[in-house]
């Protein structure tokens, strides 16, 4: 064998191992695209729902400050301070929700709306006769678009609180 011969054969086969390992990078870099593929969408949807948690927690302290203004309401038509003696309990007769952001003017209550209820309980037993109130404020607060039919559920946020006052004269 010629020195010619003996070097080609050995440029032969230092190239063949080159030209066999080509296809192997492309499938690494499609495997590594796909794994990052997979994580940005897996920390895509963790932030989603973090914005989401964050967005219910503020509509549900918005609710619950709606609540705690209703049963204020009814306790000041209960116990007026410009009158001696007790109030009406009927914190809303009419059935119709208050609607606090319209009323009051706030912008934080805009989308809420208040449920009102009073009952009282009268014991006669001696020696003392005192009567008993019972008050009940469900505040509901929402945003995007609750009540427009069947897709609702795609842009709404509904949350509702309750709280319960008791009181006695």
């Amino acid at each position: 064998m010629s020195p010619n011969q003996s070097q080609n054969k050995m440029k032969h086969t230092l190239k063949q191992p080159l030209t066999k390992q080509r296809g192997s990078a492309l499938i690494i870099g499609v495997f590594i695209i796909t794994v990052m593929f997979l994580l940005a969408a897996t920390l895509i949807n963790v932030l989603d729902d973090a914005d989401q948690q964050i967005s219910l927690e503020v509509w549900g302290t918005r609710a619950f400050a709606a609540a705690n203004s209703g049963a204020d309401r009814a306790l000041a038509e209960l116990f007026p301070v410009d009158q001696v003696g007790v109030g009406t309990c009927n914190a809303n007769p009419t059935g119709v929700p208050w609607n606090i952001g319209t009323d009051t003017g706030l912008v934080g209550f805009h989308g809420c709306s208040v449920n009102i209820r009073c009952n009282a309980v009268t014991t006669t037993t001696l020696p003392i006769n005192m009567t008993q109130y019972l008050i009940t404020s469900t505040a509901t607060c929402s945003t995007g678009q609750c009540d427009s039919g069947t897709n609702s559920d795609a842009s709404c946020i509904r949350v509702n609180r309750t709280v319960e006052v008791e009181a006695r004269d």
